[in-house]
């Protein structure tokens, strides 16, 4: 309840600074939350495994977040025989090359692979599954703010739902044959909860202003769940997708601590030796 309520105050905004940055919503921590990655796990298997694979992760891995053998047969092996097998995805390559023009990647690295300077690769993964929205001018009926025109369609949609989308653009004029601004515009575009497109453009007076984009959904409607559970799904799904890419981060962490520990021993044992050798030299 404290994290759907947490997620609820969050604004459903994306903002877009100056170049194309984006500034990411910060992806909520699950990496001690053993239910929360459990049900990542779950939401993997039954939304994402069907069209992506996580190739280099084993199903017996899941036992690091409390699962038993059993618990993954019954509940979570779709795509393999045995616990001890990849998990394969259950589309055929040249089935992906036909409906989407290319093999949807590889998920067991994701997270860390789409870590970049606008945030970790957890923060955009759950600021990308939150961007969806319906566009009647793709070949999938959906596109996405983060990553415009992807071939990706929003296998989450039925939990989510629609939701209408407006884009604000404010963009520098500027002189024919030259880089002197001249002023600027704004244009704002919208896509109703159906995908149809909207468009109109107006000038700016004055010169202080900033070129980006402010992009900024319409409540979901139609989905199974409120935007505070989708949310709070989404962010189980990224906890799980950043424990995939590396499954050992917490012994790690926890292994760290008594390394520093037994160096922090191992100087003082040498400062003492070397105090020792050199008493009588001076």
């Amino acid at each position: 309840m404290k994290r759907l309520l947490l997620t609820a105050l969050a604004v459903p905004v994306l903002a877009f600074a100056a170049g194309g940055e984006v500034r990411l919503d910060a992806a909520p921590d699950r990496s001690r939350d053993v239910a929360a990655l459990q049900h990542g796990a779950k939401i993997f298997v039954n939304y994402c495994l069907n069209c992506h694979g996580a190739s280099y992760m084993r199903y017996n891995r899941l036992r690091d977040i409390g699962l038993t053998d059993q618990q993954i047969r019954d509940k979570l092996l779709f795509t393999a025989d045995k616990v001890g097998e990849p998990m394969k995805v259950a589309m055929r390559p040249e089935e992906a090359k036909l409906w989407f023009g290319a093999r949807p990647p590889d998920l067991t690295v994701i997270a860390r692979a789409r870590a970049s300077e606008a945030g970790s690769g957890a923060d955009w993964l759950y600021t990308y599954l939150r961007a969806f929205h319906r566009d009647e001018t793709r070949p999938t009926g959906w596109n996405n703010t983060l990553f415009e025109n992807v071939g990706m369609p929003h296998a989450l949609w039925e939990l989510q739902g629609t939701r209408a989308v407006t884009a604000e653009h404010v963009r520098a004029k500027k002189h024919s044959g030259s880089d002197k601004v001249v002023g600027y515009e704004k244009g704002v575009t919208t896509y109703d909860e159906e995908g149809r497109r909207t468009e109109k453009v107006e000038p700016l007076s004055g010169m202080d202003h900033r070129e980006g984009t402010k992009t900024v959904f319409g409540p979901a409607k139609g989905g199974k769940l409120n935007q505070a559970e989708y949310d709070a799904m989404v962010g189980d799904l990224v906890g799980f997708l950043v424990f995939m890419g590396e499954p050992v981060a917490e012994w790690r962490k926890h292994l760290g601590i008594y390394v520093l520990i037994a160096l922090g021993s191992l100087a003082v044992l040498a400062y003492a030796l070397k105090r020792e050798y050199w008493k009588d030299v001076h």
